[in-house]
């Protein structure tokens, strides 16, 4: 499921994205595609995301 077709509020734990993050860049062997990079730059605001909520679960 690609990030921009989950619903708001569903969150995937920051390892999980982590771990979809690290498959992307191994697919792409380093060099992302104008399609790979717009797929990264929403996993990493999904990942600051969950990060966040993970500091305020904390608090």
């Amino acid at each position: 499921m690609s990030p921009d077709s989950r619903t708001p509020g569903s969150v995937r734990s920051a390892a999980e994205i982590n771990e979809h993050i690290r498959a992307l860049w191994l697919r792409a062997g380093g060099t992302l595609s104008a399609q790979e990079r717009s797929e990264y730059e929403l996993l990493v605001v999904e990942w600051a995301a969950a990060i966040r909520d993970q500091i305020i679960e904390a608090a």
